[in-house]
């Protein structure tokens, strides 16, 4: 059997820094990646009573950054070292209310230019109920141009001959 395809290495960062706690918003919401694939990311939000809004049920928000961070992570497997990305838009429709249990919300890449990227994902409950339907777009930036010899110093210009 061959061996799997190495992740690329902004994945594999991401990757530790999660299993490592080291993104707060990630660990104050219970976020984990469940799976990750050349394009396709999975995260599970696992259900606490500190998720739930004043009508008893998870807050859209926490559906909505669950849906964000699995296009992120899919993302992130497309994405070349150096490379930045940040959500420019997402659409979410919320289609059933979660009271209690876990959410996993699935992403796949659509598209992956040089400039943005578009994914699509599916928010289930534990259950396998499709609770939210979102389309995300995400801005990537390239890696900075590396430092050229003497880059920003300008050379002084010769003054002009007067004319007589």
């Amino acid at each position: 059997m061959p061996n799997p395809p190495t992740r690329p290495a902004p994945l594999r960062n991401f990757l530790r820094r999660v299993a490592g706690g080291d993104i707060p918003f990630w660990s104050t919401l219970g976020m984990e990646v469940m799976e990750s694939a050349l394009g396709m990311g999975r995260v599970r939000v696992r259900f606490s009573r500190g998720l739930i809004n004043s009508n008893g049920v998870v807050h859209g928000g926490v559906v909505s950054s669950a849906a964000d961070a699995a296009t992120a992570v899919a993302l992130l497997s497309l994405m070349k070292t150096g490379e930045r990305m940040a959500t420019t838009e997402m659409k979410i429709n919320f289609i059933k209310p979660v009271q209690a249990g876990d959410i996993i919300a699935e992403a796949h890449i659509l598209h992956r230019g040089g400039h943005t990227a578009v994914g699509d994902v599916t928010v289930r409950d534990g259950a396998g109920n499709l609770v939210a339907k979102a389309l995300a777009t995400y801005a990537i930036t390239p890696p900075p141009a590396p430092a050229a010899r003497g880059a920003g110093v300008r050379k002084p210009r010769a003054p002009k001959a007067k004319k007589p």
